[in-house]
């Protein structure tokens, strides 16, 4: 899939913007804070309906005005092109529209535009909690599977049907009601568990060999999926503490409790990485959700959105790196950097089309 060009009113600080990319590599460069990062999370949201950076819509649209209208031209393989529009407007339902046609669900679109992000704001999955790390698989396998995103808004209803019954005190919560949401907690998800093991068994071992190149082999790096399912039938594991969670008031087991664990040399990450490490870890994990990605759901090559990755890397990694996004394995990518010689030696590398861009206050110049 190729993005061929882009129109932006009023989101975030910029003003408006029509912009036509290279189908290979397309750079931002500008000082921090300018919008380049802005213009990425634009992309994004046609993607995934939704920013990467900003938690309520509303916060997408320009300070001082009422909506936000962005539009894309998407190619795909086979030359058929695709036309998202996505419009956001405060105190009303945003609207998705493909080709003119308005989804009746936003989850139909998810996976259309297959897309992997890569920013600063990742370093939450090392550094946050659990629900980072669960987003982080979500996100990809969501894009992959439908059967996997209706299970996880169905097991995320039956979660909060079954938290409000254990937050009632006068009358206590009939056991029949709770057994019933229970049962829709267990019976979705077993979906979301066996969508997340399989997701992590094909990722861990790319993940692995991408860590490896970046870093030479100077560490080693592994990634454990840990989940409440993995000590028996769900549904026995979350009614074996109903009565500890009627009185904490809300779910102690599920889905909604795993995690991944992360280490570096056979210790937590969290406790032992460098800031360097660290980045490169991060990297080898988004690199390798976008092969995950290339190899399955529509089969079509993502968007790769690489946000300031080089700031805390040596340059042996940053060359490593370099070497991995110039191959034939990608397709098209949105770089942006406050550092023109990164952007300049990618560039000698890839050593065919690009389209450069200055982003100053919101402005993106050509």
């Amino acid at each position: 899939m190729i993005l061929r060009h882009i129109s932006i009113l009023d989101y975030k600080n910029i003003a408006q913007a029509d912009l036509v990319f290279s189908p290979k590599m397309n750079c931002f460069i500008g000082q921090n804070g300018e919008g380049k990062t802005n213009l990425l999370d634009a992309i994004h949201f046609l993607s995934l309906c939704k920013s990467a950076v900003t938690p309520l819509d509303a916060q997408c649209i320009r300070h001082d005005r009422d909506f936000c209208v962005l539009q894309g031209c998407y190619e795909r393989e086979d030359g058929v092109q695709e036309e998202i529009y996505a419009g956001l407007k405060r105190g009303v339902k945003k609207q998705v529209k493909r080709n003119k046609k308005a989804y009746k669900r936003l989850a139909e679109h998810i996976g259309l535009l297959p897309l992997v992000m890569v920013s600063p704001l990742d370093s939450l999955l090392i550094s946050g909690g659990g629900e980072e790390r669960r987003r982080f698989m979500d996100v990809v396998i969501s894009q992959t599977d439908h059967r996997y995103l209706d299970a996880l808004m169905n097991y995320n209803r039956a979660l909060q049907q079954r938290n409000a019954l254990l937050k009632q005190e006068d009358p206590q919560p009939e056991a029949e009601l709770l057994a019933l949401w229970e049962e829709e907690m267990a019976r979705h998800g077993q979906v979301v568990f066996e969508g997340r093991q399989r997701y992590v068994e094909a990722l861990v071992p790319v993940f692995q060999r991408i860590y490896s190149h970046i870093s030479q082999g100077r560490e080693q790096v592994s990634l454990r999926y840990v989940s409440h399912a993995q000590r028996g039938p769900l549904l026995d594991v979350i009614r074996n503490d109903r009565r500890k969670d009627l009185v904490m008031g809300f779910s102690l087991h599920g889905i909604h409790r795993d995690d991944l664990e992360m280490n570096l040399d056979g210790f937590p990450i969290r406790r032992e990485g460098s800031q360097g490490q660290n980045k490169t870890f991060l990297i080898a994990l988004k690199l390798a959700q976008f092969d995950f990605l290339r190899q399955t759901g529509s089969k079509t090559t993502p968007l790769l959105l690489l946000d300031d990755i080089f700031d805390k890397l040596d340059a042996s990694r940053v060359e490593q790196i370099v070497r991995l996004v110039a191959g034939d394995s990608f397709g098209q990518i949105f770089i942006t950097d406050t550092n023109r010689d990164h952007l300049d030696h990618i560039l000698a590398r890839m050593g065919g089309d690009y389209r450069l861009f200055h982003v100053k206050a919101g402005e993106v110049k050509a």
